[in-house]
């Protein structure tokens, strides 16, 4: 402990991060900008190589200086897992989706650990960041660990630190949002919290791994049912007459007991749709049923159907059918600009709509060709927002209300825009043609 805690003192500790994503990447930046050293594993070689030309790969991440540090040898990119042994504390930011079966997948974490065991030492900090189910880092760390002979807590250390990003979030960046570390031991979160101080404004210690892992559930949760609520009122209110987000908008001067959500086409993002599920698996083993957390996935997944329900009944009222319509999906990121497209709910809406037969075409600026995607295969190229191609469309549908598109101008050249987001807020009262989902 007293060696690695001094390595630390003397700036003279060399960090790992595995995964070098939406996660890992701005990990980096905090520790090389408070002087430490850093070593990124990633196992995409396309990654590898252009973090080495020092081109970052994510839009909103284009700000980092990441070519300087290559360039002075402080930071080091490669997929050379032997170079663990040169580190003296490894943070695990590895994706944890979900299998079609809607369990956890964390083979991800597992493969990690696979490639770091064999040359990992005493003196070392191991922390797991990837959002899971609580115990994955007794069961899939510590255990392993201490089979090997380790003495966790005295020789080696172990501890879960929940990541907290906000991709495109420009009010809070990844150093002043708090860092909750949670260790096996209190060793552990002693010198975990030690090193994680070093880039972060504020490190909330916790008592174990299992706390600090059903943390990130918690908050993903709430969220997510406090979003299944507001869906599902927005139905309701469209079935009253009634405008959900001016509702939302009165309902949010009560300066106490109420917090804004807002309805949308589904939930995007590698948390919120995926970290209930987790919570949800793992307490059956305890035989428990979390109803109340299953319900709020189960509305929250059922919104790109009623996206494409309410866009065929408006098409209807055109006397359209939505077989052989020419649909235009606006925006495919899960949220609105940045270049995220993981779980976005624009993804299954597009899905549901060729399933009907549904001429489909989309547009994005941040994704001018569909990428490709684990569960998905979706071959398209983002079209031009032109009013020559815009009056070949039966309808147009807002998934994602990027900043930088000009709404009206698809407003006067569609016959039909449904929006899911409220884009349309401030001029829709003008247009006959725009409808609320």
């Amino acid at each position: 402990m007293k060696e690695i805690l001094k390595k630390l003192n003397d700036k003279s500790l060399v960090v790992g991060v595995v995964g070098l994503g939406y996660v890992g990447l701005p990990l980096c930046d905090v520790f090389l900008k408070n002087g430490l050293r850093v070593v990124g594993f990633d196992i995409d070689k396309e990654k590898i190589g252009m973090l080495r030309k020092g081109k970052v790969y994510i839009k909103h991440l284009r700000n980092l200086d990441i070519k300087s540090y290559v360039d002075t040898k402080r930071f080091i990119p490669t997929d050379d897992f032997s170079r663990v042994k040169m580190t003296d504390h490894i943070s695990i930011c590895v994706p944890t989706p979900l299998n079609k079966n809607r369990e956890p997948d964390i083979s991800f974490i597992k493969e990690t650990v696979k490639s770091i065991f064999p040359y990992i030492h005493k003196n070392m900090c191991i922390s797991l960041e990837s959002t899971t189910y609580p115990g994955t880092t007794i069961e899939e760390i510590v255990i392993p660990l201490e089979k090997a002979g380790y003495k966790v807590g005295r020789d080696i250390f172990v501890a879960f630190s929940p990541e907290r990003e906000d991709p495109g979030n420009k009010k809070f960046h990844t150093a002043i949002i708090p860092k909750v570390v949670g260790g096996h031991t209190k060793n552990c979160t002693e010198v975990a919290s030690k090193i994680y101080s070093v880039g972060f404004s504020k490190v909330v210690s916790v008592s174990d791994t299992r706390v600090a892992e059903m943390t990130k559930i918690l908050e993903n949760t709430y969220r997510g049912v406090n979003i299944a609520l507001v869906n599902e009122l927005k139905i309701v209110c469209q079935k009253m007459g009634i405008d959900i987000w001016e509702v939302i908008r009165a309902a949010s001067t009560k300066p106490f007991g109420f917090q804004a959500f807002y309805p949308g086409p589904g939930l995007g993002g590698h948390c919120i749709p995926i970290d209930p599920f987790y919570l949800t698996w793992k307490a059956r083993e305890f035989e428990v049923a979390t109803r109340f957390i299953e319900l709020s996935g189960e509305i929250n997944t059922s919104m790109p159907y009623y996206v494409v329900e309410k866009t065929a009944e408006v098409l209807n009222m055109h006397k359209k059918p939505l077989k052989g319509s020419r649909i235009l999906i606006l925006g495919v990121a899960y949220k609105k600009d940045i270049d995220d497209m993981r779980e976005s709910p624009a993804i299954r809406v597009i899905e549901i709509l060729k399933e009907k037969g549904a001429e489909v075409f989309y547009h994005d600026d941040f994704f001018p060709k569909f990428p490709k995607l684990r569960a998905h295969k979706i071959n398209m190229k983002s079209s031009r927002l032109t009013a020559e191609f815009l009056k070949t469309i039966d309808a147009a549908i807002i998934t994602t209300d990027h900043s930088h598109v000009d709404y009206e101008f698809i407003a006067k050249n569609v016959a039909v825009l449904v929006d899911t987001r409220n884009a349309t807020e401030k001029f829709r009262h003008r247009y006959r043609n725009i409808f609320m989902a």
